[in-house]
């Protein structure tokens, strides 16, 4: 696809769709020509960048994240914000396929003006987000919206990927805490910058305040990593909008306490040395996978390691010493 790149990039800060779709597909490619252009756009458009206030979300499957997010997203553009949305489908390990259903399931979002819903397949990428997501957002920031939420697949080991490269983490649950709190990893509470039980609506109601007590008490186990933050628990319903102007209040006071303290410049400046350092990992991966002293030993080694003649870990250090000393 022949890109006219100054175009591009005046079609993507003057908030294009067209622009937008074109400069979102090329984020997501792994041709090198494609990343060239990526590359190019970025660098044009990081002064607009970096002023969205990135909101990110998971929870348990069944909880209602896309049905959350349409209520909520309806309800920050009936006040005025452009709100974006990077929905993560989870890829098939086994066909690569993913279904990419989120324009769908947020039909009504999907169709304003003043949002925009991006599904994109997770490639299998830990932590539930696309190796592009940082890019994505970069890109939406400077389109002109102002709140950038990303939906995770689901609540796992590596949710702290997420967690690095938003300004909030939301985690949402279901009522009746019980055996769900269980099976809740540790991990997650202790990045949980706020928790909402959703689905607190009728027969549910009594149970989702049982529950919120529940996380309350559980939070306690848990120690903040931000001074001067409790992580508040709130009860709400994304079916009726019951409670979702105190979770967006709550999203505001802990903007308020991170730009007190300091906190939100020093996370901003922390997310670009990630994005940086996943880059270098990500690069560093791809050149050793397509380097041609790599590609002839890969093989025979293979053969080797199948047949129990030598321990994965050496022929992982002999495929590294090769590599080493040819770049």
């Amino acid at each position: 696809m022949k890109v006219d790149l100054d175009e591009l990039v005046k079609g993507v800060l003057q908030g294009d769709r067209t622009s937008l779709g074109k400069a979102l597909t090329l984020v997501e490619s792994s041709r090198l020509d494609d990343r060239e252009v990526v590359e190019s756009l970025l660098a044009q458009i990081s002064l607009k960048t970096g002023e969205a206030h990135r909101i990110g979300i998971t929870g348990v499957p069944g909880v209602g994240k896309s049905t959350f997010i349409e209520a909520m997203g309806s309800k920050l553009i009936e006040s005025g914000h452009k709100v974006a949305v990077l929905a993560v489908d989870p890829t098939s390990t086994v066909s690569g396929g993913s279904i990419l259903g989120d324009k769908t399931r947020m039909n009504r979002l999907a169709n304003d003006p003043s949002a925009f819903v991006r599904p994109s397949p997770s490639s299998g990428t830990l932590g539930g987000v696309t190796r592009t997501t940082r890019e994505s957002m970069a890109v939406l920031e400077a389109a002109g919206y102002d709140v950038v939420m990303v939906e995770t697949v689901g609540i796992g080991q590596s949710e702290t990927v997420v967690a690095e490269m938003v300004d909030i983490f939301l985690v949402l649950m279901l009522p009746g805490a019980g055996d769900e709190l269980q099976g809740i990893k540790k991990g997650v509470l202790e990045l949980a910058d706020m928790i909402a039980v959703n689905k607190t609506d009728g027969e549910n109601e009594a149970r989702a305040f049982e529950a919120a007590k529940d996380y309350i008490s559980a939070l306690r186990l848990t120690q903040s990593a931000i001074p001067d933050w409790i992580p508040p628990v709130v009860n709400c319903s994304a079916l009726t909008g019951k409670g979702l102007d105190e979770v967006w209040e709550k999203i505001q006071n802990h903007r308020e306490t991170l730009e007190l303290n300091g906190e939100w410049e020093k996370r901003r400046k922390d997310q670009k040395l990630k994005w940086m350092w996943s880059i270098v990992e990500e690069r560093l991966s791809s050149d050793l996978h397509d380097h041609p002293s790599i590609a002839e030993q890969v093989p025979e080694l293979e053969k080797t390691v199948l047949a129990g003649e030598i321990s994965a870990t050496s022929a992982a250090e002999k495929l590294l010493e090769v590599f080493r000393k040819n770049i």
